[in-house]
């Protein structure tokens, strides 16, 4: 259904819509230019018909291990198994680098989202109290990689 391609400059405009429409936080286009340059291989999106849809962010934080820091799928296509497709291109990316570990933060409220991480083999592993802008906590998740 979608085409998961690394990110292009070109895609920025498409990508700070769906994350300012999607996310609660508010995100500058500047970070999302530092990431690309930083890890412009751990920031993929999903294409359908030349429309980007959707995106995965991540970062190497150490050299075993890499933090999602953002996941958004327009609404019209979640439930479709678009975030399925970026985690587990993202994952085959960071096996291919030996990363043995992955992290990410979500709002303790967010059930939809923690049932998601649950299904991809994320486990809840701790609680940061005011971890969001707004004062509301985040659970850390965390899921181990296995070598193909």
């Amino acid at each position: 259904m979608a085409t998961i391609r690394t990110f292009q400059p070109n895609d920025m405009f498409s990508v700070i819509k769906i994350a300012s429409e999607t996310l609660t936080e508010q995100y500058t286009p500047s970070l999302f230019n530092y990431f690309y340059e930083t890890f412009p291989d751990l920031f993929l999106v999903a294409e359908h018909y030349k429309k980007i849809i959707g995106f995965i962010l991540a970062v190497r934080v150490t050299p075993q291990i890499a933090r999602i820091l953002m996941i958004s799928v327009i609404p019209e296509y979640q439930q479709l198994k678009i975030g399925t497709e970026l985690i587990n291109q993202l994952v085959q990316i960071l096996k291919e680098k030996q990363i043995t570990q992955i992290s990410l933060e979500v709002r303790t409220d967010n059930e939809k989202a923690i049932s998601f991480y649950k299904k991809h083999y994320f486990e809840i592993c701790d609680t940061f109290e005011k971890f969001y802008q707004n004062g509301e906590d985040a659970f850390m998740m965390k899921r181990l990689l296995q070598p193909d």
